[in-house]
Order: C-alpha cells, then sequence, then structure tokens
C-alpha cells in the first residue's frame, strides 16, 4: 500500500502554480456558491482550497526524503 502511495505521489508538480491555481479555482467556486445560493458549490470551493494549500503539498513533503523547494515558472 505504501508503495502505491509512493507512486501517485509521483505525480503531483513541483513547482507552487498547480497549488496556486487549484487555490484560486476554490476561491472562485466559492464565491460563486455564495451568489447563487449553491450550499454544494461552496462545500467544493472549500475542498479544492484545502487540497490546494494544504493536503496535496503536506502529501509531497511526507513522501519525499528531501522535500524539493518549489520553483515558480
Amino acid at each position: 500500500m505504501f508503495h502505491l502511495t509512493l507512486s501517485l505521489a509521483t505525480l503531483l508538480p513541483h513547482s507552487a502554480s498547480p497549488y496556486i491555481a487549484l487555490m484560486l479555482i476554490g476561491f472562485a467556486a466559492g464565491i460563486l456558491g455564495h451568489l447563487t445560493g449553491l450550499r454544494w458549490l461552496v462545500a467544493a470551493g472549500i475542498a479544492l482550497i484545502f487540497l490546494g494549500a494544504f493536503l496535496f503539498p503536506l502529501a509531497l513533503n511526507l513522501t519525499e526524503s528531501t522535500p524539493p523547494q518549489l520553483k515558480n515558472r
């Protein structure tokens, strides 16, 4: 199971741009959800922000022996 986790972690990007884009999409979805009154869209926006700001970078850092420095392109 751990080997599968390591191989999936190699798919995560090593630059900051995709994580920032995911958070911005989450903010846009949350704002749109508030404007339209769709609670599920607000929840999806919060989930995207949480994934981009915490879970994906944490998974990248936990699966690497020496965490890489994020590079802006």
